[in-house]
């Protein structure tokens, strides 16, 4: 109930925001020739090209990590967003500005139907500093990356349903 009773005041103040898959975006998106602050994103073991693949940075604290979007931005919180159809390089790169340095945690969401909607059984999902992953999110402490006033490269292992019970990298033959 303390969390709650914490989280009402920057739920009033959300109403203020129209929910929109485009929030984030225009803070998100990387310059040509952007020097940063920004994340460059190597995405490793994507499954295949279908869809589309989205970024997040979050605080990387566990209230914030995932936390909805307009409550981040009405509590003047760092959420930022890039969304684009899946690059068709071997190892996608992407890039995603942020606020200046500091401590950030990112995510990667690879929506195979892009219809912004998580599918368990197959869409796949990354965290920067690649965690071991169940069947919770994992905490803010686990996903943690440090970024510089430039350009600080993250390499996100993509995560897919491999069985019955089990969620990971893909293994490749």
């Amino acid at each position: 109930m303390v969390f709650l009773g914490a989280a009402l005041p920057l739920l009033a103040g959300a109403a203020q925001i129209q929910t929109s898959p485009e929030l984030g975006k225009a803070e998100g998106q990387c310059r040509p020739g952007e020097s940063g602050p920004a994340f460059l994103v190597d995405l490793v073991g994507v499954k295949d090209r279908a869809g589309r693949v989205k970024i997040e940075v979050y605080p990387a604290t566990d209230g914030d990590f995932l936390a909805d979007d307009n409550i981040l931005l009405m509590a003047g919180k760092t959420f930022r967003r890039v969304e684009v159809p899946v690059p068709a390089e071997p190892v996608p790169r992407l890039c995603i500005r942020i606020p200046g340095p500091g401590t950030y945690a990112v995510t990667v969401l690879h929506d195979r139907n892009a219809d912004h909607k998580f599918s368990l059984s197959q869409d796949g999902v990354g965290f920067s500093a690649n965690p071991r992953l169940g069947w919770s999110k994992p905490k803010a402490a686990a996903v943690a990356v440090n970024a510089g006033g430039g350009l600080t490269t993250l390499r996100v292992v993509m995560n897919y349903r491999t069985g019955l019970f089990s969620f990971g990298p893909l293994k490749r033959s």
